[in-house]
């Protein structure tokens, strides 16, 4: 099961959009798929028509990630009564403000982490989408996360606030979650002809460089509309609509590729531990000192057996 947050520091940016359409392009691609929606606005549990349907929310969960109150809490989306595929929802709950204080203890951000993994036999992906603000919350679902998706607009407090993510998300890697990354930051609500807009997309490749992803997103109205029907963008009718369906296709192409890079690397130090006893079997180590090893290893063995003797 991989893991991924769809954040953003700034609110009004279309990160529950974002989180939406890769949710249709697993949906279509026959993923296995979570959407864990931890912003207290609720939006994406509406946009997949999974309201008012579960006896437990996120907040519940939060709260008590014990099995049962888990599986209480998740919900299968009214998107399959359009098409077949495997897409549920963890519901949404304004309650979850609770948790979204400014300095969560260790133990509360590791609450969804273990929630999730009660489950993570039963999906291929999870999609989190996360509040616009670094307090609890989002630091939770980070934590639970392999990779996080940061969304920006091209206007000037959305450049400054991806740089902070991008910062926030290192920090959070380094102390806490070595295996969290950053995908990169996708540009959305794009206005192709607007020169500010020009300016501050260079403004971000300048600041960010590679961090920022090839794929951008215009500004359309066709998404608003799936997304009100609580429709997957690739069942909703017109060209419109299969042009930015491919162009979620693409993003989620560039983000399986992220976790492929992450499974090769779990299994390279996985490996690695017995790098020792691979040169010994292939004879790639003198004589002398493979003595010293069987004697180390014969020694330790002995050591073991007199300490059960003695038990």
């Amino acid at each position: 099961m991989h893991v991924l947050s769809v954040s953003s520091l700034k609110g009004g940016v279309g990160k529950t959009t974002i989180t939406l359409g890769l949710a249709s392009a697993a949906f279509a691609r026959g993923l296995r798929t979570l959407v864990v929606d931890l912003d207290p606005q609720c939006d994406a549990s509406t946009g997949l028509g999974a309201i008012g349907a579960s006896k437990a929310t996120v907040a519940d969960v939060l709260k008590n990630p014990r099995h049962n109150v888990v599986l209480e809490s998740i919900v299968p989306s009214s998107w399959g009564k359009v098409q077949s595929g495997h897409i549920d929802v963890m519901i949404g709950s304004p309650r979850a403000l609770v948790f979204d204080v400014p300095s969560p203890t260790v133990r509360e951000v590791w609450k969804l982490e273990e929630a999730l993994s009660r489950v993570e036999n039963d999906y291929d992906l999870v999609l989190i989408d996360t509040p616009p603000s670094m307090n609890g919350l989002t630091r939770t679902a980070w934590v639970a996360s392999d990779r996080v998706l940061v969304v920006s607009e091209p206007s000037i407090f959305s450049v400054v606030a991806a740089e902070r993510a991008l910062r926030a998300i290192e920090e959070l890697r380094r102390d806490i979650s070595p295996r969290l990354h950053s995908v990169g930051v996708l540009i959305n609500r794009l206005r192709p002809l607007s020169r500010e807009h020009d300016f501050r997309i260079q403004e971000l490749k300048n600041m960010l460089g590679n961090a920022v992803l090839e794929v951008q997103l215009e500004e359309k109205s066709t998404i608003q509309q799936a997304q009100g029907a609580a429709r997957p963008i690739h069942t909703w009718p017109g060209e419109g609509a299969r042009n930015i369906a491919i162009e979620f296709e693409s993003i989620l192409d560039f983000i399986e590729s992220s976790f492929a890079e992450r499974d090769i690397k779990r299994t390279r130090a996985k490996a690695s531990k017995f790098t020792k006893f691979r040169k010994i079997m292939r004879g790639q180590k003198h004589q002398a000192e493979l003595t010293e090893d069987v004697e180390a290893l014969l020694s330790d063995t002995a050591e073991s057996v007199s300490r059960r003797e003695e038990s």
